[in-house]
């Protein structure tokens, strides 16, 4: 019985695709269904397998577009794997009304490929509706729950029965106890290549970047990205953007922080304020960026993910403004680490979502406000954070943080200040990709950005994606990530709940890799040095993601000397941070020397 790999691109980008494909051939693997394989790349991973004479399942969403849904037919080599439905998997109740319509399409285009249908099947009932009118039903998700309910021992003879009990087909078992199947063997094996033209690439950042993501998202993507493009040319976007300005607290402020400089004894030390804007962070700029987006595509819902919660108050803020919807995802951990920012969202009239799965953090908020955008795609906007995720939200973020280097740019020029560096704090990178991208194209700029570095990069417990990270894919996007040698996602850790994340934005990944920028990690110890000392020294309580970046820039104005500058954008500011950093105080205050008690 012929057997198939479904998985993520990101798994076979670890292990080697020529290595995998290797593999899994030897081990009797006859296919693979890739979840989440970019347009781009489509041909040309079918083409490795046929090469190795494997096949490439193709899978088909209802909201694939018409042109992609006829390349996808025609690299199709054994089957097609139709989803019934947008959403992600699960048994449902009933099935979508407009499936037969959409399985008519596709063997149309296909020439009658054999086709099968998966997402939301799981009884007797729906196994006959579908399998009147397609090859074979595709089910998963009742599967493992039948696995999970079954008695200790009996695994495999539960989803025996309930395979039965669906087909009404019985099993019949040879004297060994195994499985008598029958391989129906091809009578020509495939050998040919592809030869089709693949649908049109993303934006990359070198080799980073990219759009790893369901079928069901791409159209959606497509839609963005379209709406972006056209905000870009049109001069009244930008003008009803800075119309808002004084709303927003632009332009934000540029001073030398005098006694920061003195103690450093280097380069002078100079603040670019995002901690003054209105909400508390940088975090507005994108934030009504997006929202007017949205409006422009008539959406009428935001949701969007936050760690620390800065991301989600703004949100918020402009939701309530503009008077949308709004539901805010953020890990339990994090809705316990940040109770007053919590209390800020529900109070500005959003819903907080805790997010109990995985480590209970900022990935794991992704993860579930990916899960619910793409139920509701039609009328809501995922408003997302930071620099990452899928084409083109790297770009977007980007485009309306940057407002953050250009204004320093200018004030600068006012000033008669050349620049020697500019220095902020990287979690998913927003802030840094906003304050370093005006000056990426001056070489005599120096690009510094400070990760997270937990209880130091020689343990587990650290955030540092770009120091401590390999290549991969995250949330849709190929980038660096903290992972293991299989590819899997691993845990984080940082006393900031904001840098608590496993990958980095595109962009900052190649100006690693190009070396471009340069990437520091400071330990929460270092961070609370940071804290303490903009505190005191200039009397402005920084966020705790802030403060890693006050460490950062002490150390670079030293390496600079005298007679340099540097700017240290100074991303929010610390009143959501206060308890936190009482809480940890007993531990970390005695390595720094900080005794401070209520």
């Amino acid at each position: 019985m012929p057997t198939t790999r479904p998985t993520g691109i990101g798994h076979i980008r670890d292990d080697g695709e020529t290595q995998i494909l290797a593999d899994c051939k030897a081990a009797g693997v006859n296919g693979f269904i890739i979840v989440d394989l970019p347009p781009e790349e489509v041909i040309r991973f079918r083409n490795g397998c046929t090469k190795t004479g494997l096949s490439y399942v193709p899978l088909i969403a209802p909201s694939t577009t018409e042109d992609r849904m006829k390349i996808l037919c025609g690299i199709a080599d054994s089957f097609i794997y139709l989803v019934s439905r947008m959403g992600v998997t699960g048994a449902t109740g009933s099935l979508n009304a407009d499936l037969p319509a959409h399985i008519k399409r596709v063997k149309e285009l296909s020439s009658n490929v054999p086709v099968a249908v998966g997402f939301g099947i799981s009884t007797r009932e729906h196994f006959k509706c579908v399998t009147s009118v397609v090859d074979g039903a595709v089910i998963g998700s009742r599967i493992i729950a039948v696995l999970a309910d079954a008695p200790a021992g009996q695994a495999a003879r539960t989803v025996e029965d309930y395979c039965s009990q669906i087909t009404e087909r019985s099993v019949t078992r040879d004297y060994s106890g195994t499985t008598a199947t029958t391989v129906v063997e091809s009578s020509e094996a495939t050998t040919t290549t592809t030869t089709t033209t693949a649908i049109d690439g993303t934006e990359r950042f070198g080799v980073f970047g990219g759009q790893y993501v369901p079928e069901a998202l791409t159209t959606c993507l497509a839609e963005l990205e379209a709406g972006f493009q056209s905000a870009l040319e049109d001069p009244t976007f930008w003008e009803e953007y800075r119309s808002y300005y004084p709303y927003m607290g632009r332009p934000s402020s540029l001073h030398l922080a005098h006694q920061l400089t003195e103690h450093a004894g280097g380069a002078n030390i100079w603040l670019k304020r995002e901690d003054l804007n209105h909400t508390g962070s940088h975090k507005i700029n994108n934030a009504l960026g997006q929202i007017l987006i949205a409006r422009r595509l008539g959406k009428t819902e935001i949701i969007a993910e936050t760690g620390a919660g800065q991301h989600g108050v703004a949100t918020t803020t402009v939701c309530a403004k503009f008077g949308m919807k709004c539901t805010i995802y953020m890990g339990a951990e994090d809705v316990r680490r940040q109770v007053l920012n919590v209390f800020r969202i529900r109070l500005l009239g959003a819903t907080v979502v805790p997010v109990e799965a995985g480590s209970r953090t900022l990935r794991d908020a992704v993860n579930e406000a990916f899960r619910a955008w793409i139920v509701r795609l039609d009328t809501t906007h995922y408003i997302i954070g930071s620099a990452i995720g899928p084409h083109p939200f790297p770009t977007i973020v980007r485009t309306f943080q940057s407002v953050i280097g250009d204004e320093t740019k200018a004030q600068l020029k006012e000033l008669g200040k050349s620049l020697d560096a500019v220095v902020a704090c990287v979690g998913g990178g927003s802030n840094a990709v906003g304050m370093f991208y005006p000056f990426s194209s001056i070489p005599s700029v120096q690009l510094v950005g400070v990760e997270a570095g937990g209880d130091g990069l020689d343990t587990a417990r650290h955030s540092a994606t770009l120091s401590g990270g390999s290549v991969g894919v995250l949330h849709g996007v190929r980038t660096y990530v903290l992972q293991n040698q299989h590819g899997q996602i691993s845990d984080t850790y940082s006393v900031s709940a904001g840098l608590d994340y496993p990958g980095v934005g595109p962009e900052l990944a190649q100006w690693k890799e190009s070396n471009r920028a340069t990437f520091l990690s400071a330990t929460n110890a270092q961070a609370f040095q940071g804290f303490r000392l903009l505190s005191q020294l200039e009397g402005i309580i920084p966020a705790l993601e802030t403060a890693h970046a006050v460490w950062g820039a002490i150390e670079t104005a030293k390496q600079l000397g005298p007679g340099k500058d540097l700017v240290l954008c100074l991303s929010g500011r610390g009143d959501k941070d206060v308890q936190s950093v009482a809480d940890e105080l007993p531990k970390i205050g005695p390595q720094i020397g900080w005794e401070l008690r209520f």
